[in-house]
Formats: structure tokens, sequence, C-alpha cells
């Protein structure tokens, strides 16, 4: 089975079931969303029906509900302490996430290491480890850390600083990697031959710990540190290129998550793109027929 699906919303009345409601219209075998806004702080009480009435539905259509993944709010940010009110904020806050995770029975939540803001990367990297060190300590969640495509003082942007991280780390059990393709691109790393990153990989950071990677196309030209993503096939990695990660055979049993930007900024394109992604053929114009038929 290909695992392929897309970030999709979380409606506090229908919660996760109602996220795998929106993965199914668009023939997606998993998909990723964020619990509450990514932008703030206010979370709806997590309903045990809807994760059971969810767990039931995927079972009867075979679908592995542990690949589902949960993504942290973009406002936790562990790599600045300068602030220490805001550092325990965002280390109490990404505590009360992985709690909600829990409860979801969720396995795998998706974080930004964070930015430095001025502090240097090295402190960073010592800052984000001691907040992991804290959050860890008694979660069951597997946090996973995103590359970043380095922009502004984004910690992450290579593997070197991921391990370093992780090095860090006093129980490394619970936690792990997400790469994203457009962040990569942007950050400089070349995918068209994956096989050769993945080998680096490994020997920096350990295969063992990719348990997700986000399938997005960049606007962006190799190295930019920008992070702009674009639709699959109509950005600067293209399309024979990330069908070659999505379809690579050591990363079978790894959930592809698509956060490809809406068609005119409203109509998701996700169906179509996964469909295309199925055919391994790239259509040019995608875009145009998902307007046609709004």
């Amino acid at each position: 089975m290909l695992l392929i699906g897309s970030h999709v919303s979380f409606d506090k009345n229908t919660q996760i079931y109602g996220s795998l409601m929106e993965a199914l219209s668009y023939n997606e075998t998993t998909f990723m969303f964020y619990t509450g806004a990514p932008q703030n702080t206010r979370r709806s009480q997590i309903d045990k029906e809807q994760v059971e009435k969810t767990k039931v539905k995927m079972k009867e259509l075979n679908l592995p509900f542990d690949k589902i993944i949960v993504h942290a709010p973009y406002i936790i940010n562990l790599a600045n302490r300068q602030n220490e009110d805001k550092y325990q904020f965002a280390i109490n806050f990404l505590k009360q996430e992985l709690k909600r995770c829990e409860e979801l029975e969720m396995q795998y939540l998706v974080l930004h290491p964070g930015s430095h803001v001025g502090c240097g990367i090295d402190e960073g990297i010592i800052n984000i480890a001691s907040a992991l060190n804290e959050v860890l300590e008694k979660s069951k969640v597997t946090i996973l850390l995103e590359t970043m495509a380095g922009k502004g003082t984004e910690v992450g942007s290579n593997f070197q600083e991921l391990a370093k991280i992780i090095s860090l780390l006093k129980d490394k059990s619970h936690i792990g990697v997400c790469m994203d393709t457009c962040h990569m691109h942007d950050a400089g790393y070349n995918l068209e031959d994956f096989d050769k990153l993945l080998e680096e990989f490994d020997k920096i950071v350990g295969i063992k710990y990719l348990h997700c990677i986000h399938i997005n196309d960049s606007k962006n030209k190799l190295g930019a540190h920008k992070d702009r993503h674009e639709n699959i096939g109509f950005g600067n990695i293209g399309f024979p290129t990330l069908e070659k990660i999505i379809y690579n055979e050591k990363l079978t049993d790894i959930p592809k998550i698509l956060e490809t930007p809406y068609i005119d900024r409203k109509y998701p394109p996700y169906k179509q793109e996964i469909e295309m992604i199925k055919n391994k053929k790239f259509d040019k114009d995608l875009k145009t027929k998902i307007l046609s038929e709004v």
C-alpha cells in the first residue's frame, strides 16, 4: 500500500473522524492534522468517541491508524530562551500537545525545531535539546524534528544540526525526523539522487529516526533558504524527482504527506495530486482543471 495523504482539517465537533473523512474524500491512505489552529493556543477537549469511530473505520478499510501524523503548532519555539517566560510557555504548550496526542492515541508529532533569534546555532541546539529532555521524560509520543529550509535563524536546516540535537537527548526512544522535500531543496540538498541523500542521512543521523516525509515542490531555486511550497511538479524540484522519492523502496512504510498550496488560495489540490502520483504521470493542466471543476 502506498502510504500517502495530506494536511487535513480538525473540526472541534467531528475531530479526528472528520479529518479521516476529508482524507478519504481525497483517496488518501493516511493524513496529517493540527489538533487546533497552529497560530494560537485555543484547543477543544478531545472526544474519545470520535477516536474510537476513526479506529473502527480505518480497520474496516485496512488503513493503518498508527501512521497518522500530528503537526505541532508554529508558535512553539524551543531554540531561544533569552526570555525565560516565553521559553517555559513553549515547553508547557508542547507538553499539552503531547498529552492531546496521547488522548488521540497518536504516535507521531512533527515539530519545527525552532529559530535561535540571534543567540546562535550552537546555543539554539542546546536550548532545543534541554526542552526536549524535559518534555520527553514522561511522553509516549515520538516527536519528529522537521528538516527546515534555513530561513532567517531556523535551526535544523542540515542533518548535522538535527544529529547534534538528538545526541544531546538523554532518552532517544521517542525522537525522530520528518523530512520535507521543499525545505531540503531550499536548504541546498539536491534531491535528484535520493538514495545517495538517504545514505548521507543514515551516516549523520541514522535512517532508523526517519518516520515521515512531507512531499512538496518548491517555488525557489536550490539553496534559496526561503521555504515556499509549490504544487507537485510545478516547482523547481519537479515531478520525476518527487515521484522517485514517493516510490523509493526504502520508504515503503513511511507516511508521505502533501502540504502543497491550495489552488487560487481556495481549493485543495490533494485529490488530483494524489491521482496524478498514483498514475505516475505529471498533468501540466492540473491547476486549470481544478479551477474548471469548481
